[in-house]
């Protein structure tokens, strides 16, 4: 159980981190929007203190990801069925206003909803990718 609990906590202190870089976000930076003190920031990369919700919804909020992200890599929250992961990341950006965020996942499901019509009846699924060719003169 307790090398459950470090495993958790190594990889969600890994998975911040690999965040933080990506956004090309420094330690302090990120300490500072999520309001906590920079060593305690430090040990949660590290793998050395568990962060309450409340902190991971911080941490989230400064990296610009869904604060569940978190909660499942800290083990507060069972995984989310994969086919709702990508409407779920969509409502979860701040960046989008609402309108765009329903636009996007109609056209999300509206795509899922047609592979899995080909899937069904045994239509190439590659088949409505490919332009027409287009006509060849000839003299």
């Amino acid at each position: 159980m307790v090398a459950n609990l470090n495993n958790n906590l190594n990889q969600l202190g890994e998975f911040i981190k690999e965040q933080r870089d990506q956004a090309k976000v420094s330690l302090r930076q990120l300490a500072e929007l999520a309001e906590v003190s920079n060593p305690y920031l430090s040990q949660i990369e590290r793998g050395l203190r568990k962060p309450s919700a409340d902190i991971l919804q911080q941490i989230a909020k400064g990296l610009r990801i869904s604060a569940e992200t978190l909660y499942v890599k800290a083990g507060l929250m069972a995984q989310a069925p994969t086919d709702r992961t990508v409407e779920n990341a969509i409502f979860g950006d701040v960046r989008l206003t609402e309108r765009q965020k329903q636009v996007l996942v109609d056209i999300y499901q509206s795509f899922c909803h047609e592979t899995d019509a080909e899937r069904d009846t045994g239509t190439p699924d590659d088949s409505s990718d490919e332009p027409a060719a287009a006509p060849t003169a000839t003299k």
